[in-house]
Formats: C-alpha cells, structure tokens, sequence
C-alpha cells in the first residue's frame, strides 16, 4: 500500500525510452505507433476522442515552423494538434 500511494516502483510518464521520440521530433512523412501520452486525465481524454492512443498507428503528415500546429493522419483522418499537446505523445517510429 505504501508503495502504490508514494509512487515506488512505478514508471515516471516524463522519462521515454531510448527508440521512443515525441511527435514534434518525429520526421514529416514517417509512420509511428503511439507509445504513451504524458500528460493529464483531460489531455488523455481528450487525445483518445481524436482516436491518438497508446498502440495505435500514426503518420505524421506536417507541421508548421517555429510554433505552429502537427498534423497527423490517424485511422483515415488528418487531425492537427497544438505543439503543446504534440510534445506529450511519444512514438516509436516504424
């Protein structure tokens, strides 16, 4: 029970796995498997509802210089997602 409600043992959702990069970081073009999303309830939820989940497969269709949006292409639908919210989702690329 102490180590359930101190957090000991469990995986920090920050820390990413060396074939693991975020959406920003990953190639226009390149195809990817959604790895995990760092981030809130309301971010997850609101990521799921755009059908961005862990396991699913991706294709990173653009993205603007500097601050703009990423686009995707997830289950036949182009989604566009703020820089912010891109940061969260890690990939492996495939």
């Amino acid at each position: 029970m102490f180590r359930a409600r101190h957090g000991i043992g469990k995986q920090n959702p920050l820390t990413r796995d060396a074939n693991e990069i975020s959406l920003v970081e990953m190639p226009a073009g390149q195809r990817g498997v959604v790895v995990r999303v760092a981030g809130g309830y309301g971010l997850q939820k609101r990521l799921e509802n755009l059908g961005i989940r862990p396991g699913q497969e991706i294709v990173k269709v653009s993205e603007m210089l500097l601050s703009g949006p990423v686009v995707l292409r997830v289950q036949g639908t182009e989604v566009a997602l703020g820089r912010g919210m891109a940061t969260k989702v890690s990939v492996r690329i495939v």
